[in-house]
């Protein structure tokens, strides 16, 4: 199970496109509404979560969280206690994290990209706390996967789908959508 979290304020692409390529890839989805079962984005496109993190009281069934940036949505996200415990139970059981845009800077406060090569939306790079500052669209270290913003959100996805999947599953979404 792959967990998106959606607070009021997510940039929509940031988590559109990476929940359309991991459920391409077969993987169970669940989108988070962290601020409500309707969630409004920055640009002010209403989602309907799945459930509300009220209703996520176990994480055992994850594989995968995903952090969507954008603004308010990161601040908003960080200041859940319910995205707080996900993310600790992630890195306490080696279950992968990915966050793009504003929204590493949720894993640079907590002290998770510490040596770490790791990106994000420009001037949001102070916030990862200990990082390497990459230079690529999207990158993988350890169980985080970072990237730097909408214009990169179907790489993102496609990385995700990776970590998960595997190196040809990617490629095969890759092909099938005509990503060149």
């Amino acid at each position: 199970m792959v967990y998106v979290f959606l607070a009021n304020g997510f940039e929509e692409t940031e988590a559109i496109a990476p929940i359309d390529m991991l459920r391409r890839a077969g993987k169970e989805v669940i989108t988070v509404g962290v601020t409500g079962k309707i969630v409004t984005g920055s640009h002010g496109i209403p989602v309907t979560a799945d459930i509300t993190e009220d209703e996520l009281t176990d994480f055992s069934a994850a594989e995968m969280i995903v952090l969507p940036g954008g603004m308010p949505g990161t601040l908003n996200e960080e200041a859940s206690a319910v995205v707080q415990s996900a993310i600790d139970y992630c890195m306490d059981n080696s279950i992968p994290v990915g966050a793009i845009c504003a929204a590493p800077s949720i894993l640079g406060h907590k002290g998770l990209l510490e040596g770490k090569t790791a990106v994000c939306y420009t001037g949001f790079e102070k916030d990862l706390k200990g990082a390497v500052i990459g230079t690529a669209g999207v990158v993988t270290d350890g169980l985080i996967t970072t990237a730097r913003g909408a214009g990169v959100a179907v790489e993102f996805g496609l990385e995700l789908v990776k970590v998960l999947c595997g190196q040809a599953e990617s490629d095969r979404l890759r092909s099938a959508i005509l990503c060149d």
